[in-house]
């Protein structure tokens, strides 16, 4: 069982990842044809919230999903192979989910509240960083 929820982690966050490249590239490059659907994605895109500070760099969110998610999947391909990894492995899942989750309940908020526009891309990131977020919860309380 535990190898069929670390299977299911691992996919869920190679979709992530992939979705946060493609938003990262339809950023970047502002290619309107990139956006599906009813034209969110540009509302989103174009949206201040799209964009956060950090040290006095403008770094696009969707960065930060490619960095969070990389993360997130070095954390499961490398689990049994380091020996930190081997004892605390789980926990720093579920920290780095935890994170990830929380981030993407801001961003839910925002999309609702703020810029009244939902992303389908936004939304794919955010309901499989909510999952992960929940197998991490499982392995936690089924670690012996």
């Amino acid at each position: 069982m535990e190898k069929r929820l670390s299977q299911l982690a691992i996919a869920l966050t190679v979709i992530g990842l992939l979705v946060s490249v493609y938003m990262t590239i339809y950023k970047i490059t502002s290619n309107d044809n990139m956006c599906i659907g009813s034209g969110a994605c540009k509302t989103v895109n174009e949206s201040r919230y799209s964009e956060v500070n950090i040290a006095g760099q403008v770094v696009p969110v969707a960065v930060l999903g490619v960095a969070g998610y990389a993360v997130i999947l070095g954390v499961l391909l490398f689990e049994q192979r380091a020996d930190f990894l081997q004892q605390n492995g789980s926990l720093v899942f579920f920290g780095l989910s935890l994170m990830g989750f929380l981030f993407t309940l801001y961003l839910v908020y925002v999309e609702i509240a703020l810029i009244k526009a939902f992303c389908p891309f936004c939304v794919t990131s955010q309901i499989a960083m909510t999952l992960i977020f929940i197998l991490s919860v499982i392995r936690v309380v089924r670690q012996p």
